[in-house]
């Protein structure tokens, strides 16, 4: 995956983004080099609704710690999404729990996990492209993304989600 320069704001972008992250400007009209490979087009032309995201884990900000962790555990899920009212406030992932609460995790079960979240999380569309989710992904270290469809929160995705995407178009190719 390669990237290209925005001609306007010179900000780094994955190839084959319609527009600059940062500034928004069209980059259609660039030049685009033709994929390797049949995967690396789908990951291009295919939109993070084609990985079908998930329901979001939803707590308040002011959620017990504790209370959080349970839910985490008992649903056999990476992270949640806090909101305030309809509003993505921020997420708290398994990473969040190791980096921020760690061994002294059981001193923090009454707090409220606003305390612990990342603020602001980044964010992708439901018509973003996959491979911009899987760069996004990679060049920031998250497992999660939030996925917003017109602004509101929608779903959420993660790295296995991409990867059991990428296995089947894998696989599917293999049987052609």
């Amino acid at each position: 995956m390669s990237a290209i320069l925005c001609p306007y704001c010179e900000a780094e972008n994955i190839e084959g983004t319609d527009e600059c992250q940062a500034c928004g400007k069209s980059l259609m009209e660039l030049s685009r080099r033709i994929p390797a490979t049949s995967v690396e087009a789908d990951l291009l032309r295919d939109r993070i609704e084609r990985l079908w995201p998930k329901s979001p884990s939803k707590v308040a900000p002011t959620t017990p710690v504790g209370d959080v962790l349970k839910r985490m555990v008992d649903e056999r899920i990476g992270c949640v999404m806090v909101v305030d009212g309809d509003k993505l406030v921020g997420i708290f992932s398994e990473r969040d729990a190791l980096m921020k609460l760690n061994t002294d995790a059981p001193k923090f079960l009454t707090r409220p996990i606003s305390q612990f979240m990342t603020t602001s999380p980044v964010t992708l569309e439901t018509n973003d492209k996959i491979a911009f989710a899987l760069h996004k992904m990679n060049l920031g270290g998250y497992r999660h993304i939030p996925i917003l469809f017109h602004g509101k929160l929608a779903g959420v995705i993660s790295i296995r989600d991409i990867l059991r995407y990428l296995a089947e178009r894998v696989v599917a190719k293999k049987h052609h």
